[in-house]
């Protein structure tokens, strides 16, 4: 080739912009045992339950602290434990906190998804006023399907999504349980006079929406709606937009189908009086964690997303939805990283996972 033509192909390589560089994970804790779920404190340090029934506060850098004192027994059995947590929106002040969990009943043969509010000492030693104001109804034999996962809307109204305990697969359509229910309550377990079936002759009041088989995805976004993802069976993870009083459809239409293969419900995937979801997964990715970003750390084309981690594939799902709440990009990030339970976004407007079997909570950090 000559002199002249290689000029205008080495100015064009010159001018091609270079390979953006992409986000990186950098660890800010280990030493967790099986966490679940953590929370920011104002003073900058994070407040870690562990499945096991241990809650822990840990420092970026640092190691975890001791068991926090106070936590009431849990059964951690199977899928169950000390789940999820949230600060009180006046934490500040009030230093009160929630977190749910699967309670055993008095017998210890059964259990079910409790939510309870307590205070955390000034010193983060210790959990007091610690009070149980919303159990599931009713207690199970089972070791599955707890969901858990809690939201507090603008309000102070509080939402708790819970699992359906696979054995009650069929409650879920029934307004007499809150098995397969996202319930809404005030901060002291009381039920709200507007919740949608609080005069609903057999229905229990607590009850905002039904339909549902095992929730590990509960938040509120900026515009104030509730958003959940649940597992599917095999196939059929679905992202919902939640409203009252509405029938999100499990077991009756589904995407998935029997472990091993079969039908279930009327295997049929669609029928009037029921939701459809906004998003779905087939195969199965085992939703863990949901935050939709509300900052600009990562750039525009990040913001507003969804941000979910996979249990199974062990990968971060980003989603970008359109204006009429059409799915217009997915994409996996970080694959192989491993199990991600949870999914925040911290008061610095960054990502932060939680690693379940690594034991270790990562940072998103944005590309240089």
């Amino acid at each position: 080739m000559s002199k002249h033509l290689l000029l205008p192909l080495v100015a064009a390589l010159a001018a091609a912009p270079a390979a953006q560089a992409a986000p990186e994970l950098e660890t800010v804790v280990e030493g967790l045992k099986t966490p679940w779920a953590l929370a920011f404190l104002p003073d900058g340090q994070f407040l870690v339950t562990e499945r096991d029934g241990t809650m822990r506060t840990a420092k970026a850098g640092g190691k975890p602290s001791a068991p926090i004192q106070g936590v009431p027994a849990v059964d951690a059995v199977g899928q169950g434990g000390l789940l999820d947590v949230q600060l009180d929106s006046d934490f500040a002040r009030n230093r009160t906190i929630y977190f749910c969990f699967a309670e055993p009943s008095a017998d210890k043969k059964t259990n079910g998804t409790a939510l309870a509010r307590a205070r955390l000492s000034e010193d983060l030693k210790r959990l007091t006023d610690v009070k149980v104001i919303f159990s599931q109804q009713p207690k199970m034999d089972s070791k599955l399907h707890f969901g858990c996962r809690i939201a507090e809307a603008p309000d102070g109204k509080l939402f708790l999504s819970m699992g359906e305990r696979y054995k009650g697969m069929q409650s879920a359509q029934t307004l007499d349980n809150h098995l397969g229910k996202i319930v809404r309550v005030g901060k002291d377990g009381s039920v709200p006079a507007d919740n949608p079936f609080a005069n609903t002759p057999g229905a229990l009041p607590e009850i905002w929406s039904y339909g549902h088989r095992n929730s590990q995805g509960l938040i509120i976004d900026a515009q104030g709606r509730l958003w959940e993802h649940e597992h599917g069976p095999q196939g059929g993870d679905e992202l919902n937009l939640i409203a009252p009083k509405l029938n999100y459809g499990w077991p009756v239409i589904t995407y998935g189908e029997n472990y091993g293969g079969g039908k279930i419900g009327e295997g049929i995937a669609a029928k009037a009086g029921m939701e459809q979801p906004v998003v779905k997964w087939v195969p199965s990715i085992a939703p863990s964690g949901l935050v939709r970003l509300k900052s600009a750390r990562y750039g525009a084309a990040w913001q507003g997303n969804f941000f979910i981690g996979s249990l199974k594939f062990g990968y971060l799902e980003r989603v970008k939805l359109d204006a009429d709440n059409r799915p217009v990009e997915q994409e996996k990030l970080f694959p192989d990283t491993g199990r991600m339970r949870d999914v925040r976004e911290g008061p610095d407007g960054l990502l932060y996972l939680v690693l379940e079997t690594a034991g270790r909570i990562v940072r998103v950090k944005p590309a240089p």
